[in-house]
């Protein structure tokens, strides 16, 4: 599908990324998903291909991209495996603090090795008792001197005990709430830094989501992203921006599930003829399609406000967040139907693909927040 707004140069960079999702990705996803081993081998050849650079300012070693352009590759690459797209999406989650308020000593240090690939990123603001309540965490970070000292521990964290750059949010003052937040970049090798149990998962299985541990964990003073209590709207301010690639990954795999039933529908005997010409499972594809082309189009419209730097694109990234990933289970779910006894068996992707999808509906904050987003926002406009 071609985008007018995209430049010719990322049209076919977006052009091989399909091709490299169909013949380089496409043929790992099962096995990836079986094994629940983390892809270093697609983690390479997105680094090799520049497609973790794409996330990435130039004068730091990216090509800097378009944000239309990053969430079309992320679909391309959950189209076939939602775990391979799931290595650019978290590259830019746990990037993004410190491209959006980092000083430029902290940019030139961490940007360029994020850019090539030589070091994966992560984000921690969940904890055990802290999801969708952020201001319910524990972690806390004291300064001392010329370090912070860190302690607690963050939960469900992609890419957690892999990722050289973590950006961690803890408390600095525990008596102001969500303003008594700060952020800090923490590596993985600081002293008390520790990775937790590693989680089994229902879908997205090669990607590896930890548990980290901070026991007396001491950070660089410089190390703290911007001041002390802007940790949780540095949180929030990356989270509007990344929302769209968690809604482009669900359409990614709503796609993927659509080509499945698609393909299988005209080649399924029934009644001596395909159950594509069943009017029931024509209407089924009907309307797959009809609600894949409209998350896509909320993710692509969510993307380019942000890429013409409009003051109110969040309630749009939360609108398209919540209606792609709804639609991902409901997509997915209706392909196992379209397949029947095959949809339900791993011999075929499609129960993977509803595995898969459930999480969109959960992470970068469940779509009961999303709503919450939602009406705020309109109810706030005048």
């Amino acid at each position: 599908m071609a985008v007018s707004h995209l430049s010719d140069d990322e049209q076919m960079l977006i052009e091989a990324i399909q091709e490299i999702a169909r013949e380089q990705v496409a043929p790992r996803a099962a096995e990836i998903d079986h094994t629940s081993q983390f892809p270093w081998d697609m983690k390479e050849l997105l680094a090799q291909q520049d497609i973790l650079a794409m996330l990435f300012p130039d004068e730091y070693g990216g090509i800097g991209s378009s944000e239309l352009a990053v969430v079309m590759a992320i679909e391309e690459l959950a189209r076939y495996c939602a775990t391979t797209s799931l290595i650019l999406a978290v590259q830019q989650l746990g990037s993004l603090p410190i491209m959006l308020v980092g000083n430029e000593q902290q940019k030139s240090k961490y940007l360029p090795p994020l850019a090539s690939g030589e070091w994966l990123a992560a984000f921690g603001l969940t904890e055990a008792g802290s999801g969708s309540d952020a201001a319910a965490m524990q972690t806390f970070a004291v300064r001392k001197s010329d370090k912070y000292i860190l302690n607690g521990s963050k939960r469900f964290i992609t890419n957690g005990g892999l990722a050289q750059v973590n950006s961690i949010f803890a408390i600095t003052d525990p008596k102001v709430g969500t303003r008594g937040i700060s952020a800090f970049i923490v590596e993985k090798d600081f002293p008390g830094f520790s990775v937790g149990r590693i989680e089994e998962k229902m879908g997205i299985k090669g990607s590896q989501t930890a548990e980290l541990i901070f026991t007396d964990c001491e950070v660089p003073a410089e190390n703290l992203l911007g001041r002390e209590g802007d940790g949780f709207k540095f949180a929030m301010m990356t989270l509007d921006r990344t929302r769209p690639g968690v809604a482009a990954q669900a359409v990614g795999i709503s796609q993927g599930a659509l080509d499945l039933a698609l393909s299988y529908a005209k080649q399924r005997i029934q009644f001596k003829k395909p159950i594509a010409d069943n009017q029931g499972i024509q209407f089924m594809l009907a309307d797959m399609a009809t609600s894949v082309e409209a998350a896509r189009l909320l993710v692509y419209n969510a993307a380019e406000m942000i890429d013409r730097g409009e003051p109110n694109f969040g309630k749009y990234s939360a609108i398209a967040k919540l209606y792609a990933s709804d639609i991902a289970m409901e997509v997915t779910g209706d392909a196992v139907q379209i397949l029947g006894g095959y949809g339900y068996m791993k011999e075929y992707p499609a129960e993977r693909m509803m595995r898969d999808a459930k999480i969109t509906q959960i992470y970068e904050g469940t779509n009961q927040i999303q709503r919450l987003i939602i009406a705020r926002a309109l109810l706030g406009e005048k």
